[in-house]
């Protein structure tokens, strides 16, 4: 049996005794199938979270059994894993990929399998792109080698996962892309694609909207790909005093709803200016979902958890699914070290019992 046999067959990574003994090829099946159908014209209302174990190459690490467990437990059903290309490359070079890394991938896909949550692989620093410092060194919207390299990264993991269900596991090709105009944008994905469709024709694959995920990409209509927008506005609430955005710490602490540069920010607003553009796209075949949300932990709770609510609400009656940034973290429901928070001991750590419950409801 070769390795993704055994994945599928089994709902593990690399060996049998990542599962319990306690739970039975049954109880795993029946969590397979709960999952629901998922393509490109209609994406379902998937909730969950973002996964950072390899966000960034220097702090990489292994995906986690027990978030996939306290996801499922929590009644989520979604996880989107933002990647930096950089944790599976041998010593740099951008050709060679390390099998020893890439497994740790094949985890989270087996865990996911486990426990009835679908897992989307996203490449946050892809080879040739990123919206974090530093900059790649060569353009992926204009550099023929960064669009050769890509591509064979994405045919890589093509590869490993083909024959998966597009209901246990989704592609996502770049995050927010940003700086690139459309024709070079429909191009490069075109080109991404075909290097996945060559060996896996019929996997689900995911664009995020130009201009940082703010954008309906228009432009991708008729490629066969579902589409994702994002949840951070207003900005000057969601990244408050984030020590990653210059000048952050000298705003003033924000309300909701509240006017930034002038323009109001309340449900209404939500409504016109995050649903309405992306439903036209929709009522063209292209399927939309929130990649990411969330507000940075130094926003007071209480006017997180307002603004929250409405984005929530919009998006629930929009059909959309959503993924918080993140599970664990500044902007999560454990560990986010909020002030103004009471947490309770949960799921091996501290809890933010009331955004869970605003989000179980959503």
């Amino acid at each position: 049996m070769n390795r993704r046999a055994f994945i599928q067959a089994t709902g593990t990574a690399a060996a049998a005794s990542l599962v319990s003994a306690s739970v039975s090829e049954g109880v795993m099946e029946d969590a397979r199938k709960s999952l629901p159908d998922a393509s490109a014209a209609h994406l379902p209302r998937w909730r969950g979270f973002n996964l950072l174990e390899m966000f960034m190459a220097p702090q990489a690490a292994r995906f986690r059994e027990s978030d996939y467990s306290g996801i499922s437990e929590l009644g989520f059903n979604f996880t989107r894993l933002p990647l930096d290309y950089r944790c599976w490359v041998n010593q740099g070079d951008w050709r060679k990929l390390r099998e020893d890394r890439l497994v740790w991938v094949d985890d989270a896909v087996a865990f996911g399998k486990k426990y009835g949550v679908h897992v989307q692989i996203n490449f946050h620093r892809a080879p040739g792109f990123t919206v974090a410092s530093p900059a790649e060194a060569k353009s992926v919207w204009k550099d023929e080698e960064a669009r050769e390299v890509c591509a064979l990264h994405w045919g890589t993991f093509a590869k490993r996962y083909a024959g998966i269900s597009n209901r246990e596991v989704s592609f996502n090709l770049f995050n927010e892309p940003a700086g690139v105009e459309a024709g070079p944008y429909k191009e490069t994905v075109a080109r991404m694609i075909s290097a996945i469709r060559e060996v896996d024709k019929d996997r689900l694959i995911v664009c995020d909207g130009r201009d940082y995920g703010t954008k309906p990409p228009t432009e991708l209509v008729g490629l066969g790909v579902a589409t994702a927008t994002r949840g951070y506005a207003p900005f000057h609430l969601t990244h408050y005093k984030a020590n990653w955005v210059n000048g952050s710490d000298k705003w003033a602490a924000p309300t909701y709803p509240m006017i930034e540069g002038g323009k109001p920010w309340n449900r209404e607003s939500i409504q016109r200016d995050q649903i309405t553009p992306w439903k036209a796209l929709e009522a063209k075949g292209v399927g939309v979902m929130v990649g990411e949300f969330g507000a940075y932990s130094k926003t007071p709770h209480p006017v997180v958890l307002a603004w929250m609510r409405d984005c929530l609400d919009a998006w629930k009656s929009a059909g959309w699914g959503w993924a918080l940034w993140n599970y664990r973290g500044g902007f999560g429901i454990l560990d986010s070290d909020r002030a103004d928070v009471t947490y309770e001991s949960k799921l091996g750590g501290k809890l933010d019992r009331d955004m869970l419950n605003l989000l179980q409801s959503a």
